[in-house]
């Protein structure tokens, strides 16, 4: 292990921080992200072809298929070419409520060679069905321990962060107990915490508060999402000022249409110069970046970008803008290699 005696937990076992190389810190390769009324249907649906591939992308909620990642041979050689552009390591973020498989995980990443870092713990309730919806805040906490320390579920393979931990718009009162027991967790085990949080800036803000007053550590707190929740560069500020770590995690999608809110979503050229702001006002630590691929359609295999494309087209066009190497290297090895890395689990 490094020298400061800390290690990167993988769904394979621990590896020493220095091994990480480029990261990708938010995605799924097997998960189930269908809206819950889309799970009862019954309805027959059109295959994914090259005739309607776009139509689906554009309103990946709508069709059930698309939301289903469980084709563990897919997985294995998406990653393959994820490795061809010289990506090393991905941050895998299923939980509890979207149907995780570490065991599946593990045998994707001893396939491909690529390193899986598995999240744990909960996602927004009306995805959830899990035993722990009655639960105390100290029960879900314990929960979660136990899946960093010991292994997820009835597994005996180890998460290495907590989360994503899902928070609606409207928050309800199980997602507040959820995250405070997710700070818990965090300062007991020292693992990062990812917040998948609601589409407001407030919101970013209050996350921030309850994790510190519960005793978690800012820094190490990742919001995820925030290209479809930050648009003015004050706001943005105000929530770097926090100590966050921000997560630009929609690289790929370049359309601005989003289903879910009438807003407008950013394309990639319009995340890196939000990305370059933050950077020119000394936040270069606090930013990580992936694509948050949980779909079918931003697949290589049915048409998409796959999980080289941040490696293969988004760092020439880093270059382009005027980032530097030592840009480049902070957002994809030193700050994943920081936030992944634990030293009391």
């Amino acid at each position: 292990m490094s020298r400061q005696g800390g290690f990167i937990q993988t769904v394979c076992g621990p590896v020493d921080p220095e091994t990480l190389g480029l990261t990708l810190m938010h995605e799924h390769l097997l998960c189930d992200l269908s809206p819950p009324a889309l799970r009862k249907t019954e309805l027959p649906e059109p295959e994914i072809s090259l005739c309607n591939c776009w139509q689906i992308r554009h309103q990946w909620a709508q069709h059930r298929g698309n939301c289903l990642l469980d084709d563990e041979f897919t997985a294995i050689e998406e990653l393959r070419d994820l490795l061809s552009v010289g990506g090393r390591s991905v941050v895998e973020l299923t939980v509890s409520g979207i149907s995780p498989n570490p065991e599946g995980l593990r045998r994707i990443s001893l396939a491909s060679g690529v390193n899986i870092i598995a999240g744990c713990g909960f996602y927004v309730e009306a995805f959830r069905d899990d035993q722990h919806l009655s639960s105390a805040t100290d029960e879900m906490a314990e929960r979660m321990i136990i899946d960093v320390r010991s292994g997820i579920g009835d597994s005996d393979i180890r998460a290495g962060l907590i989360g994503e931990i899902g928070i609606s718009d409207d928050w309800t009162e199980i997602e507040q107990r959820t995250l405070l027991a997710a700070a818990i967790a965090q300062r007991e085990t020292g693992a990062s915490l990812n917040v998948h949080p609601p589409r407001n800036v407030a919101a970013l803000l209050e996350i921030a508060r309850l994790v510190r007053e519960s005793g978690g550590d800012p820094e190490r707190l990742i919001l995820s999402h925030v290209d479809r929740t930050v648009f003015a560069l004050d706001d943005l500020f105000r929530v770097a000022d926090t100590g966050c770590v921000i997560e630009y995690d929609f690289f790929g999608i370049e359309s601005s249409y989003y289903p879910f809110q009438d807003i407008d979503l950013p394309n990639d050229a319009m995340r890196l110069d939000a990305i370059r702001a933050l950077i020119d006002r000394g936040h270069s630590s606090q930013i990580t970046v992936s694509q948050d691929i949980c779909t079918k359609t931003r697949l290589t295999r049915y048409g998409g970008h796959g999980y080289g494309h941040l490696f293969r087209n988004v760092v020439p066009v880093m270059r382009r803008k005027g980032f530097s190497e030592t840009d480049i290297n902070t957002l994809l090895i030193e700050t994943p290699r920081r936030l992944l890395s634990i030293f009391d689990a």
